[in-house]
C-alpha cells in the first residue's frame, strides 16, 4: 500500500477514486503513566510515556488505515493526515485520513 501526504504520487497516475478512509484509536494513559507525568511535569521535560504512547497509537491507526483501504479495493491512500484530540481526561484520540485510490504505474 502506497501512503502519501500529497494529492499526487510521482511515477503513477489515479485511475479510480475509492472514496475517504479512515484508521481510529483511543487509549488510556492508565493511572501509572498519570502519577509519573504528573512528577514529571514538576520538574520538566518530555514525559516519555506519553510520547511512547502516542507513537504507538498513530502507527496503529495507520495500520488500520491501510486495512480499511485494502477492504475497499485501493492500493493507495492519498493526502494523507492525522488528527488528534482527548475524550475526559486520561483518554486520547488518534485518527489517520485520507483518500483511498487506485493507481497504475505510468509507462
Amino acid at each position: 500500500m502506497i501512503v502519501v501526504t500529497t494529492e499526487n504520487i510521482s511515477g503513477y497516475k489515479i485511475v479510480e477514486v475509492k472514496g475517504p478512509v479512515f484508521g481510529l484509536i483511543v487509549r488510556s494513559r492508565g493511572l501509572g503513566g498519570d502519577i509519573a507525568a504528573g512528577l514529571k511535569s514538576l520538574v520538566g521535560g518530555e514525559i516519555k510515556q506519553y510520547t511512547a504512547m502516542l507513537e504507538d497509537s498513530r502507527k496503529e491507526a495507520l495500520d488500520r488505515m491501510i486495512i480499511n483501504a485494502n477492504q475497499m479495493g485501493a492500493n493507495a491512500i492519498i493526502m494523507m493526515r492525522f488528527d488528534s484530540g482527548e475524550i475526559g481526561k486520561n483518554m486520547s484520540e488518534i485518527v489517520a485520513y485520507g483518500t483511498a485510490v487506485v493507481v497504475e504505474q505510468l509507462q
